[in-house]
């Protein structure tokens, strides 16, 4: 799953096994989970997992559990064991970019968290439903109050049962596979993560990357570029983030309206967003020999000296 996200760490994207056979001739049963929801870094993974109704037994007999209680190496090979089952076990993941999260989060029309994930878990199910996948029962770790949920799934999944529980990934095998999958992807992308911006050596050592650990605070505060912000790595929308870029980094007039613009600038000693697009008399750049910096010439946007 690393390998996913080598050339562009900005844009979410969809991994999946092979289809079992059985799962489009036999009644399924389908679990889903989620893996790095809280952290300020790295990706959010959605994961389902899916298998025959008469082969649960069998799934159980892997001894899938709980990501969180399991180490790295334990789900490292529980996920190997589960894809030495593809004959009858399938699963597909959702990759979910800081920025993807951040740029949701922070639209005009509020879309939060908990909507991105059930949007997500909707889309993952319709596409094993879309590959043939005989469902018939869907069980899902709770996101928000586990009844509205379930309605919510059950009406848009009809003559599907589905059961919403807290803690699902403890209670059922499906559930658990799905969650291992998703944190392996997870860990993965993490661990190989290919920072595209010119960040020298980067030092790896961030942590958990929940916002609450001292070293990932203090990974955050050394990446910080005081204009551009953070490194796509990311979710700059968490309030950790976005505390520490009013700190530290630069103050930014933007022109308004409201605030007189252009002399609101002025009164206040401030150097207005404008000015930095202003062309000489002539029409050239008053500064043609400046150098852009990466991020506009990456997105290929230049100074218009008229419209």
């Amino acid at each position: 799953p690393a390998a996913a996200l080598v050339d562009d760490n900005s844009v979410s994207c969809r991994l999946v096994s092979e289809i079992p056979e059985v799962c489009k001739t036999e009644d399924c049963c389908l679990g889903i989970d989620e893996a790095g929801r809280g952290p300020v870094l790295g990706p959010m993974v959605y994961g389902i997992c899916f298998c025959p109704l008469s082969r649960k037994e069998e799934l159980k007999d892997l001894k899938v559990a709980d990501s969180k209680t399991l180490t790295e190496a334990e789900r490292e090979n529980l996920f190997e064991k589960l894809d030495e089952a593809k004959s009858y076990v399938g699963w597909a993941l959702q990759i979910l970019s800081p920025n993807t999260i951040s740029t949701c989060m922070l639209r005009r029309t509020k879309y939060n968290l908990n909507a991105l994930s059930h949007d997500t878990a909707i889309d993952l199910v319709q596409y094993a439903l879309d590959s043939g996948v005989q469902l018939k029962e869907i069980y899902v770790d709770t996101v928000g109050p586990a009844d509205k949920y379930e309605h919510k799934l059950s009406q848009r999944f009809p003559g599907i049962q589905v059961t919403v529980r807290p803690k699902a990934d403890s209670l059922f095998p499906v559930v658990s596979a799905a969650s291992i999958c998703a944190k392996v992807a997870r860990d993965r992308v993490v661990k190989g993560w290919n920072f595209t911006e010119d960040l020298g050596e980067v030092d790896t050592d961030y942590g958990s990357g929940y916002p609450n650990d001292p070293k990932t605070k203090a990974w955050l505060l050394k990446y910080l570029d005081p204009v551009f912000g953070y490194p796509q790595f990311v979710r700059f929308s968490w309030s950790t983030a976005q505390t520490l870029m009013d700190s530290k980094a630069v103050n930014v007039h933007w022109d308004d309206d409201e605030e007189d613009g252009e002399k609101a600038a002025q009164r206040q000693s401030n150097k207005s967003m404008l000015s930095y697009f202003s062309v000489s008399a002539g029409g050239n750049d008053q500064n043609a020999t400046h150098q852009a910096h990466r991020f506009f010439t990456e997105r290929r946007l230049k100074s218009l000296n008229t419209l």
